[in-house]
């Protein structure tokens, strides 16, 4: 062992990995005690290798982005519970994640906040400026006015996807339950489309028809605009990874499931540890889009129409 060392590196990798897996440190210690006779593990060690990873996130928070060329960038916060002043409480964490040119998913940002208004989203995204992340091909949002706000102020000329997961639940508010399964077969007409012609004409047989019968659902169809047909614009290799912010929507289910025994959910600092670990440690993988070779022409086209 080298010096001042008391565990090989595999060891400490384990412990991150189970960890981040769910089991607390208590658990870790006491499952690894058998194995290292020589050198048990105490709680407050497993704590220290944790805590590595908060050292490795601070980092990561601070790094350019300028050699960065990102494709398509999703936006979109994920409410995450937490235990706090003696009570569940949920955060909003603001996050972007990056399609970059090669085809590969990477995460770019995460933040804290209180709240998603616009004051919220124009900060995250001009800290994301100032570390020199350059304007994205396309952004793929979900209906969050003050994203939404802030995106025309900072990149005004990027062109956005309305997420075509989150409309139908804003529709099934305003829709009789007898109703909903019509509603969401139609809807699928217009996100589903094999053109943006069709997706046009699915979009008026739909006003046509929901108009008289239920005028809410209309309105709030409405309120997307042309958001809902930006993604039929590019390659239709990229639809069924643009048409959604499903992606991110990932990253709020593996979190649940692994905070409901571990005690990293103790404070936002420790959220962010666990959403960031899981993925630097490969406990989730970010696998490539589909027709990632396709990527290289879509951007070098927008810096044409850009110059």
């Amino acid at each position: 062992m080298p010096r001042y060392q008391r565990r090989v590196r595999e060891v400490n990798e384990s412990v991150l990995a189970v960890y981040l897996s769910g089991a607390n440190t208590r658990r870790i210690a006491g499952a690894l005690r058998p194995l290292l006779k020589a050198a048990p593990l105490s709680k407050s060690a497993v704590s220290r290798v944790v805590g590595t990873l908060k050292s490795e996130l601070a980092t990561w928070e601070k790094r350019s982005l300028a050699d960065l060329d990102v494709a398509f960038l999703y936006l979109d916060a994920i409410a995450l519970r937490l235990w706090m002043d003696q009570r569940v409480t949920s955060v909003p964490a603001l996050v972007a994640l990056a399609v970059l040119a090669d085809g590969q998913k990477q995460l770019v940002a995460m933040e804290m906040c209180g709240s998603e208004p616009h004051e919220a989203w124009k900060g995250f995204l001009d800290g994301l400026v100032e570390r020199g992340l350059r304007a994205p091909v396309l952004c793929i949002v979900d209906g969050n006015a003050g994203l939404r706000r802030a995106l025309s102020t900072v990149w005004s000329k990027t062109p956005v996807q309305r997420c075509a997961v989150h409309k139908p639940r804003n529709l099934k508010r305003k829709v009789p339950k007898h109703a909903l399964v019509e509603v969401k077969a139609d809807f699928h007409e217009i996100t589903y489309a094999e053109s943006e012609a069709e997706a046009r004409k699915a979009h008026a047989a739909f006003v046509s028809k929901w108009k008289s019968r239920c005028a809410g659902v209309v309105k709030s169809l409405e309120e997307a605009g042309d958001e809902l047909f930006t993604m039929y614009r590019f390659p239709r290799q990229h639809w069924k990874n643009i048409r959604t912010t499903n992606v991110i929507d990932r990253l709020k289910g593996e979190f649940r499931r692994r905070v409901k025994d571990a005690e990293l959910a103790a404070s936002e600092d420790a959220a962010l540890v666990l959403l960031f670990g899981l993925i630097a440690t490969g406990q989730i993988k970010l696998r490539k889009i589909d027709g990632y070779r396709k990527l290289a022409t879509v951007i070098s086209e927008q810096m044409r129409r850009a110059a």
